[in-house]
């Protein structure tokens, strides 16, 4: 499944269009590696999505078509949460 579709499914983003410009900032990697829209999620991996001033890391455990909020739940878990700080100082 491409990310940016995994993302909107999980609902970790409301819509495909924002997890689409997200990546193409170069605000979401996979295993470390920037990836574009078009990039395949598999079951393992490592996903880090910044938003703002804010990382979130999940790890995907399932790639299926999900319809309920309840199983979007399910197909992943979030390993760190984290606030990047701003280091400019005037």
């Amino acid at each position: 499944m491409r990310i940016d579709k995994f993302l909107k499914v999980s609902r970790i983003l409301k819509r495909r269009a924002v997890s689409k410009e997200l990546a193409l900032n170069e605000r979401i990697e996979i295993n470390g590696r920037v990836v574009k829209p078009s990039h395949e999620v598999n079951p393992g991996d490592i996903v880090g999505i910044t938003f703002g001033n804010r990382k979130l890391e999940v790890r995907v455990l399932a790639v299926n078509e999900v319809k309920r909020k309840q199983e979007a739940a399910d197909l992943y878990e979030i390993v760190s949460e984290t606030r990047i700080e701003d280091s400019v100082k005037l």
